[in-house]
Parts: C-alpha cells; structure tokens; sequence
C-alpha cells in the first residue's frame, strides 16, 4: 500500500527567537528544534521514517517563513527512490517566505535507485525582503555498489515563480544525454546551491558571491564539471557535476558557507546531524 505523508512547518519569531510549528498526517516529522548558533536561527532534522519512495508514494512539505524568522532544515540522510512497478513516486516541497524571512533548505542526496519512477519538485514563493539559501543534490544509480541507473526516470523541478525555473526529465535508457560531454558526461551524481531574493539584489552583492565561489574552483578536483552564474538579479547559483555524492556534497558545503557569511553575516554552523 503506498504512502501518502504530509508536513506542514511554521517558522515564527517571538522576543528574539525562531519558533517551528509543524502538524504531520504519516510518517513525516521534525525533531527537536536546536540553537546551535543561537535563539535567531532555528535549526531542525525532518525524517521520514521509511527512509524511501516506491511506486505511488507521496511526501508533501510546506514550509512557511514568518517576517524576521530564520530557519534551517535538513536531513539525517539521504533519501531515496526505489525501483517502481509503474507509479510514480512524488516529493514536493513548498517554501512560502514572508518580508524579511530567512531560510535554509539543506537536505542530504536523494539517490534514485535503476527502475525508480521519481518526481522531486520544489517550489519557492519569496515576498520582498525575504531570502533563501538551498541546494538540492541527486544521484543516479549506486555506481560503489555495483547497481548503475540503467532503467527508470527522474524528473526534477526547481521554481521561483517569475524569476527562475529549472526543470529536466532524465531517462536511464538516454545514453546521449547521460553520457555525451554535453550532458551529464558520464558523471551521475548532479548537485546546484542556490541563493533567492525575493526582489533584485544589486550586481555588486551578486558579483561578490560569483567571485568567491569562482576563486575557490580552479584547486577543486571538480573544477572541470563546476560553475557558478546569476541567471537573473534574484538568483545566484553553484552548478556540479560529479561522479560520486561525497566530492559534490563537499564542495556546495565550502561555498554554502562562504555565502553565508557573505549574504548573512553568518559563520559557518554546520546542523549537528552531519557530524555523526
């Protein structure tokens, strides 16, 4: 029987403070929020107990950002889509900021089992004032496994309606597309980081932000499969391309922390899940 889980999270701000809220129907829920950095940030773990989609399965998050909050969320790994009989298998995220919210929307990989019939969909609606910082990092196949995507679809979706839409269909049968240098090049594992404004940010702060990351490549082993690039002036992104999870993982965590401190302000707090 598929599962149908859903999660509604609230950030608000009370007396200096970021409080999360959240009401879940299914085996979808957030742990104890956590202050590492302090009271403004408000850090928190979503898990889903299953620890994977199969055919017909759907999660559905919707995160809400209340003026002056600041929240963070990620995973306690990855997630994963199985091998389906003919359904699909859905994930969608809704991030809803108002005016002068702040988020952090940093989940471990979602790997795609060959067979999986996935749809990842995340969608962002920024009001003016309101800024987010993400990344979304998938991997095809369990090539350290001996278990190549060779069967099976993803489709992705990334939107911040008016200003930015990336989206792609990847067929493990598309041998062109997954492995001709103008596409995936052989590389399985495809990572972006991402910064969204919700009004335009003026080319100085983008430039600062493209600058720092651009500087840090030429070292990086991924430096070949990696750019960084401001497709409009609400958006600032960090693309890669990998072969395994971890190199990718690993350089979107270098820059992550740089723009932070660059957006925000913010040293590095890394969430204390990815220590253990």
């Amino acid at each position: 029987m598929p599962w149908h889980a859903s999660l509604s999270l609230d950030y608000s701000l009370r007396e200096g403070r970021s409080i999360a809220h959240f009401k879940h129907q299914g085996p979808l829920r957030i742990l104890q929020s956590l202050y590492p950095e302090g009271e403004a940030t408000c850090h928190n773990v979503l898990v889903h107990p299953p620890g994977g989609l199969v055919g017909g399965d759907t999660l559905s998050i919707d995160v809400t950002v209340a003026p002056g909050a600041h929240g963070l969320l990620t995973t306690p790994g990855a997630s994963r889509f199985y091998r389906s009989l003919g359904e699909p298998a859905l994930q969608r995220t809704q991030i809803t900021l108002e005016d002068g919210a702040r988020f952090e929307w940093l989940p471990m990989e979602a790997l795609c089992y060959s067979g999986c019939l996935a749809e990842n969909r995340l969608r962002m609606s920024l009001a003016p004032g309101a800024e987010l910082m993400g990344w979304d990092v998938t991997a095809l196949g369990l090539p350290q496994a001996g278990q190549p995507f060779v069967e099976g679809c993803l489709t992705q979706h990334i939107e911040l309606p008016g200003a930015w839409l990336e989206q792609a269909r990847l067929e493990a049968r598309d041998a062109l597309l997954l492995n001709s240098p103008l596409g995936l090049a052989g590389h399985r594992c495809l990572a972006t980081l991402f910064f969204v404004a919700g009004r335009p940010m003026d080319k100085a702060r983008r430039e600062a932000a493209l600058d720092w990351a651009r500087e840090l490549l030429p070292g990086h082993a991924l430096a070949a499969s990696a750019g960084a690039t401001s497709p409009n002036d609400q958006v600032v992104v960090l693309r890669v391309l990998a072969p395994l999870v971890e190199p990718a993982m690993g350089l979107l965590k270098t820059v992550w922390q740089g723009w932070r401190q660059h957006f925000w302000q913010l040293s590095a707090a890394p969430p204390r899940i990815w220590a253990m």
